[in-house]
């Protein structure tokens, strides 16, 4: 059956979307995002730059994107403003050099800060789907993010039908849309596989402006492989969690786990799924990535419930193929239902993510480069840190070649206090900081996570937090970063 929709271009599609207007996009990650009408917009605000008139939008996400909307825009200096997380590195220099202005939020908060008007009026929505039907019912891809409120808010709505994705991905999403408080009940999602919602986003099809026909895979790059020490970082995690089974203080059952994107996330399910003590689990995520899958082919993963499929192009074309048969064991649900507290917090969610920095009281910053230079943002790291049954956070002790501890003093940027903070991992062991006071826990967190280069000088400023409750010494709290800044070298900075 013929669409009753106009049938665009991705440049005439752009040309509907005027300067000033705040746009959201689908998907989440570059899974499921929206690939040629950003494209067209960045080719248009060349074209209206270079004629000297002012083009520029808002724009509002689910989470990160790919290189054809946050990367393309930034380039053509096309964002006024940019919420929430982003990795693309042209869209982190605007950001850096205040050419873009970026506010973050946790990621549970986005759809409900847009329903109650506090990001302003969302002017057009621009989707991704595999299927659509002439009465609005929209089939999404492989990322859902917070299209089902992006959706019903936007004024207007522009589609990308792409092909690329099979129309028999109906029934993969559970779309769930809770109403707002104080008129809001319990959602009803009580185990990792419960369904609560549709497998289809019902549209207004009077607001469908346009719909642009595609054939653009995800903009997904490949995961490196493990080296030794994402691999001993894995290796930590799962002999920590086997250790905390045989103690009972996790039941027998295991519980289900929260992973971060990127290597370390991924060779730390690789461990988990290797490691002979850790049983069958779930995982109740944003971000379902390639090891993902080989958990679930390999039966060690039970069920897997996220938000997107940020797999690599090769395994997302696998996963089509074999959809049948994995079909009962995925769901892709809206973020505020992938990040929601409650949920985290009934499920009883094991939570891994991974930090920039950690200091010696338990503090995470897992945003900013020496307290100034964003790097992607706080992501849902935050919705599963406070909410987790237990809150992990992974590093490795080393960066830039061994000049950079990443265990210091104090962090340059807080994200995640001491008081969400369980256990913090690196490639040298774990320190579980339940149960110790502030003194012990930089004890435990020099003695088990910090690299040996590091030890001693990490110890000579704990030995000068003298008084007071919390160990922490004004004047030399940031001195490893002033040394990198002096020297570009931290080590030494309480030798030297």
């Amino acid at each position: 059956m013929p669409l009753p929709f106009p049938s665009l271009n991705a440049a005439e599609a752009a040309a509907l979307i005027p300067h000033g207007a705040t746009v959201a996009f689908g998907g989440f990650t570059p899974a499921g995002t929206p690939k040629d009408i950003p494209a067209a917009l960045a080719v248009r605000a060349v074209a209206e730059h270079a004629a000297g008139r002012p083009f520029q939008i808002g724009i509002i996400t689910g989470a990160s994107t790919g290189p054809s909307l946050d990367g393309a825009l930034a380039r053509a200096d096309a964002i006024s403003f940019r919420t929430p997380y982003q990795s693309d590195p042209d869209l982190r220099k605007a950001i850096n050099t205040g050419r873009v202005r970026f506010f973050d939020l946790h990621l549970s908060q986005v759809a409900q800060h847009v329903r109650t008007g506090a990001l302003g009026p969302v002017h057009w929505t621009v989707l991704e789907a595999s299927d659509l039907t002439p009465d609005g019912r929209v089939v999404l891809t492989s990322g859902v993010g917070a299209a089902p409120t992006f959706a019903r808010c936007g004024e207007r709505i522009l589609i990308e039908l792409n092909s690329r994705h099979p129309s028999t991905l109906c029934g993969l999403h559970d779309i769930y849309e809770p109403v707002d408080p104080p008129h809001r009940g319990e959602i009803p999602l009580y185990d990792v596989s419960d369904r609560i919602g549709q497998p289809w986003l019902q549209l207004d099809p009077t607001k469908i402006a346009g719909v642009v026909v595609t054939h653009r895979e995800d903009e997904t790059g490949a995961f490196a492989a493990p080296d030794a020490v994402t691999t001993r970082i894995g290796e930590n995690v799962a002999d920590f969690l086997a250790a905390e089974l045989r103690s009972a203080r996790i039941p027998t059952e295991f519980l289900p786990l929260q992973s971060g994107v990127g290597d370390i996330a991924n060779a730390v399910l690789g461990a988990l799924g290797a490691h002979p003590e850790i049983p069958r689990f779930s995982m109740y995520s944003e971000v379902l990535q390639d090891a993902t899958l080989a958990l679930l082919r390999a039966g060690k993963l039970k069920f897997a419930s996220g938000c997107s499929l940020t797999l690599s192009p090769p395994a997302l074309k696998a996963l089509y193929a074999d959809l049948a048969d994995l079909r009962s064991r995925l769901v892709l649900r809206p973020q505020e239902i992938s990040n929601n507290p409650e949920i985290v917090r009934r499920l009883g969610i094991i939570s891994v993510n991974t930090a920039i920095e950690a200091d010696l009281q338990g503090n995470i910053n897992s945003t900013h480069l020496f307290g100034q230079t964003l790097m992607n943002g706080i992501g849902g790291s935050g919705d599963f840190t406070r909410n987790a049954h237990l809150s992990i956070f992974t590093c490795p002790s080393l960066q830039k070649g061994g000049k950079i501890s990443t265990l210091v003093p104090h962090v340059t940027h807080a994200d995640h206090s001491e008081h969400s903070v369980q256990v913090i991992v690196t490639e040298h062991g774990v320190a579980d900081l339940r149960r110790l006071d502030p003194r012990q826990r930089a004890e435990r967190i020099i003695a088990k996570c910090a690299h040996p280069d590091f030890r001693e000088d990490l110890r000579r400023y704990l030995a000068l937090c003298r008084e007071g409750h919390e160990p922490f010494a004004f004047e030399h709290a940031f001195a490893f970063h002033r040394r990198f800044q002096q020297t570009g070298d931290m080590r030494g900075a309480f030798t030297a």
